[in-house]
């Protein structure tokens, strides 16, 4: 049976390129990037730094501003506690939005056990953030303001550099989540005008584990770790030096090739919408038309749930995805967690009809084909769903 992937914005294969340039750093150039008196150590610590360039190349950054990390978990803690921890003698205010990773609203949670307090912005039906609600949560005591370049679910791009504007003007720091956006679109930290700006290699062809955090120079952050010194004392332990490398050759393929990839995935999502919307009635798409990801398509169906809308097209060989991938393993979920997004409600989608929402997201390697494939299949999903509905 033919297997078709169409959730790249929870994870993407690692590019082959990728593969070949780490293997060397598994086996016979394995050295540690701290050893610097002896031949492999060095080796590695230039392999380390030139992962570095090739990384901060890819959105506009210097070299030094690049902290490596686990992935981008650990980028957005590091951000968050980091930030406030370092700078809580101003302040212990810190701003987020409704719309969220779990990773930054987690780590926000946990602040506010140790007296920071935490304010969530609305966004509006596409998933905009309410600029004129962000200016009025700021207060004397505001520290940092943390909202994400693109969200996951609906593919929204949020306009950062408004969010950067406001923050600037009242001296707050500002943080983005990009790893929506960044190996995806044009990523530029300076025209962005944030102060840290978090990534993920897996989420645009690179290896899983492996991520950073772009520090803005002068920004202080206190560490999460305790140990060593490296990352500038930032981040504590041995470097994942195949990771790095990884992360790197892949930021390169990325900046050469997006210009393509960006082309590709604009006909196939434009074909993918027209295709729903003329073969699927009471289909409810979701964040903006246009300021979107170019892969990206996100919508709700009417009488017919989610999940079994996943496993009738994977039994048709059809991979994607119903709300976010980080919470459909949480533990302890309600019928309620099961019955509701928090992004869709967030932008205004009645609870009991969220269970219809599907996430399709377009990578690189997907075709025509693929998508006529889909179109082709799953109105008839869709119809017998909807035969056997309670709520018709």
């Amino acid at each position: 049976m033919r297997k078709i992937f169409f959730d790249h914005i929870s994870t993407t294969p690692t590019d082959p390129r990728v593969v070949e340039e780490m293997l060397p750093y598994f086996t016979s150039q394995f050295g540690n990037p701290s050893s610097l008196f002896y031949e492999h150590g060095q080796q590695a610590a230039k392999a380390l730094e030139e992962a570095r360039a090739k990384v901060a190349g890819l959105i506009g950054a210097e070299a030094q501003n690049i902290i490596f990390t686990s992935g981008a978990t650990e980028a957005n803690n590091m951000a968050i506690k980091g930030i406030a921890w370092a700078n809580e003698d101003k302040g212990r205010h810190i701003i987020l939005s409704d719309i969220e990773h779990f990773s930054v609203l987690f780590a926000a949670q946990a602040l506010s056990r140790w007296g920071f307090e935490i304010t969530r912005v609305p966004v509006d039906s596409y998933g905009i953030i309410d600029l004129g609600a962000l200016k009025a949560s700021i207060r004397a005591d505001t520290i940092l303001i943390s909202i994400m370049h693109a969200n996951n679910e609906i593919g929204t791009i949020e306009p950062i550099v408004e969010i950067a504007n406001i923050a600037r003007e009242k001296g707050i720091l500002f943080h983005a989540d990009a790893v929506g956006t960044v190996g995806i679109i044009p990523v530029n930290v300076g025209e962005l005008g944030v102060d840290a700006l978090t990534l993920a290699g897996h989420s645009f062809y690179g290896p899983k584990g492996i991520g950073a955090l772009y520090l803005k120079q002068g920004i202080r952050i206190d560490p999460l770790l305790q140990g060593g010194f490296q990352e500038a004392g930032y981040r504590s332990g041995t470097e994942n030096l195949p990771g790095t490398v990884g992360l790197g050759v892949v930021a390169q393929i990325a900046k050469e090739e997006m210009p393509s990839r960006i082309e590709h995935l604009l006909i196939l999502r434009d074909l993918l919408w027209r295709g729903l919307s003329q073969r699927i009635q009471d289909i409810h798409f979701t964040g903006h038309p246009t300021q979107r990801l170019p892969g990206h398509v996100s919508f709700w169906v009417e009488n017919a749930e989610g999940e079994s809308l996943l496993l009738h097209l994977a039994f048709k060989g059809i991979e994607l995805a119903s709300g976010s991938a980080c919470s459909s393993n949480i533990r302890g979920r309600t019928e309620e967690d099961l019955a509701a997004s928090q992004v869709l409600t967030a932008i205004g989608v009645p609870s009991h009809i969220c269970t219809g929402s599907l996430t399709i997201s377009l990578g690189k390697d997907n075709n025509r084909e693929e998508v006529e494939y889909f179109l082709e299949v799953f109105p008839g999903i869709v119809e017998r769903l909807r035969a056997m509905s309670p709520w018709k």
